[in-house]
């Protein structure tokens, strides 16, 4: 497919170095560009949020994007648009932008309490309407707007309702990629109706007085596609996982297509980052050593270099494996290890484990709740394994960080994350650990069984080296997706 045949914008609610929730920000870091390599003119747009630095992210203003108006059902809101490039791209980046409903630090969800912050079904209303207002001020017409979860769920329905007859929008077609079917993006219906009109209210997805724009989005949205073929399987047809993202699926007869996450290997890349202590690679495996020094120092923690390090980066929701890791952590500090938790969410589950870190494990559990890049970063470049709970990941990017890295995953076999790892046992190698039941058992008795390799230090720097020299990018799945852009603009 040439440049000029496809050009397709991407969208997202959070996208790395700019904003942090999930693994999504960095899919979308690296996923833009390698449709590029593959053929396709691609842009990018998320919302402004107001923890966003416009200096250190070198944003700034146009004047042709500023004050595009933005038609609400008994009123018009200004649109403003920053833009930049896409860090290690040429990326054009845009920045949708309102002081009413963007000057908060927050997103459009409140991830430490739950539920969405006062005021932001109007933001997040507000944030679809202005994608397409942008578009038409562009004058740059996408063949398909690809959005991932559900931050861009009104989209399809507008294209359907409101845009239906502007000769603009003739021909657009919808991509949505499914990251975590979990988190739906659920939001009080009146917003909607005060703000919307009647026409458009009807194809909501509402339930219980609440619209969710995750299934708003696949009900009207041309093509599905999530991040493993295992993940794609379960939120079709296994209700325990997909939370009613099954029922709308199969009343369209759609089943999405499963494509793995690649990784770019020029952002992960511990030999050049400058974002860790020291860099390192398979000849310098040693110098990975004094990563692992300074992170344990930054928390306080002794440093011993016979002692495994387990790091865990992870957001606090019962889906990401939070609730079984507290679980096993009594369990796992009877073996000769440290453990690092990286990440961000409820306060109830930060409360309880700084208790668990000042009055019983100090210096063999560590805590850092900031989340940022430098620290993800870090922690890949300082443990030896890397844990991976999660009770059903897609696929997930983690692993992939963390063998690019030298530190050995160790994952929980729900959903599609098994995709991407072959599993190591006492008779084979492979790339990882995988328990297979969800339980603090299965958990720790995985974890003992990495401990017995990572006790053979001749076997454990093969795997180390192994790991680090895989081939793990972007272009089979880049190659994946582009098909599936073709038989989408094919289509009558």
């Amino acid at each position: 497919m040439s440049r000029s045949t496809c050009k397709v914008l991407y969208v997202s609610g959070e996208i790395s170095p700019f904003v942090r929730v999930s693994c999504l920000a960095d899919f979308m870091a690296s996923f833009p560009q390698a449709m590029e390599d593959e053929g396709c003119e691609a842009r990018i747009m998320m919302p402004k949020y107001g923890v966003i630095n416009d200096r250190k992210f070198r944003l700034h203003d146009v004047l042709r994007l500023s004050d595009i108006e933005v038609p609400l059902k008994d009123k018009t809101d200004l649109l403003h648009v920053k833009v930049t490039a896409l860090p290690s791209s040429k990326i054009q980046t845009y920045f949708l932008y309102n002081e009413k409903h963007n000057k908060r630090s927050g997103l459009f969800i409140d991830m430490s309490h739950g539920g969405d912050y006062k005021g932001s079904a109007e933001r997040v209303i507000f944030f679809n309407l202005g994608i397409l207002e942008t578009l038409q001020r562009l004058g740059w017409k996408p063949d398909i707007i690809h959005f991932h979860d559900w931050y861009a769920g009104l989209v399809p329905l507008l294209l359907k309702t409101v845009y239906a007859d502007n000769a603009f929008f003739k021909d657009i077609r919808t991509f949505l990629t499914v990251h975590n079917v979990h988190r739906q993006g659920v939001f009080p219906l009146k917003s909607f109706t005060k703000l919307l009109p009647e026409d458009l209210i009807e194809g909501l997805h509402v339930e219980d007085d609440n619209v969710n724009m995750l299934f708003t989005g696949m009900k009207h949205v041309d093509t599905v596609s999530t991040t493993s073929e295992k993940y794609a399987g379960l939120i079709s047809s296994d209700s325990a996982v997909s939370c009613g993202a099954d029922k709308v699926l199969n009343s369209r007869g759609m089943h999405p297509q499963g494509i793995t996450n690649g990784l770019d290997s020029k952002q992960w890349n511990p030999s050049s980052d400058k974002l860790i202590k020291k860099k390192f690679d398979v000849e310098r495996l040693d110098e990975k050593r004094e990563n692992k020094k300074f992170l344990l120092e930054s928390l306080n923690m002794p440093f011993d270099e016979e002692t495994p390090l387990i790091g865990a980066m992870i957001h606090f929701d019962r889906f990401q494996g939070i609730d079984l890791l507290i679980e096993s952590i009594d369990r796992l500090m009877e073996l000769d290890l440290q453990l690092v938790i990286c990440g961000s969410g409820s306060k109830e589950v930060q409360s309880k484990l700084h208790a668990l870190a000042k009055e019983e494990y100090g210096g063999r559990l560590g805590l850092d709740f900031e989340f940022t890049d430098a620290g993800f970063h870090q922690l890949m470049a300082a443990v030896d394994m890397l844990l991976i709970p999660g009770k059903s990941e897609s696929c997930g990017m983690q692993q992939f960080f963390a063998m690019r890295y030298g530190a050995v995953p160790v994952v929980n076999a729900g959903g599609g994350i098994s995709e991407t790892i072959v599993e190591i046992d006492a008779r084979s190698d492979g790339s990882g650990f995988v328990f297979h039941d969800y339980t603090p058992a299965s958990l720790v008795e995985k974890i003992g069984e990495a401990l017995a390799v990572y006790g053979d230090q001749e076997r454990w720097e093969t795997l180390v080296k192994e790991n680090m020299e895989r081939r793990l990018t972007w272009k089979k799945s880049a190659k994946k997706y582009n098909q599936l852009y073709s038989e989408l603009l094919e289509r009558k």
